[in-house]
């Protein structure tokens, strides 16, 4: 083996080495990052989308059932006025 192709070897090797801990570096500050971030969310009582979504159809029927009972007692005091 020549000293160059050794020289190289060596290098690519070096570059390995560094690209997986680099990679190792990202992972770990991807999970301290994910980590804080939820703590942050759960700080701030946020409510989940399920559960909004779960109450915003509540109270559309909410509302409709509402309406319909109005609608009912309009009618109803326009037959109390007639009789």
């Amino acid at each position: 083996m020549t000293q160059s192709s050794k020289f190289f070897d060596d290098l690519g090797r070096i570059m390995n080495d560094a690209a997986s801990v680099a990679d190792g570096v990202r992972r770990e500050a991807e999970t301290a990052v994910r980590g804080q971030m939820e703590r942050m969310v759960n700080d701030l009582n946020l409510v989940k989308r399920e559960d909004y979504d779960a109450l915003r159809e509540m109270v559309q029927i909410q509302g409709e059932e509402i309406q319909a009972l109005r609608r009912e007692l309009d009618a109803f005091k326009r037959t109390k006025k007639t009789s």
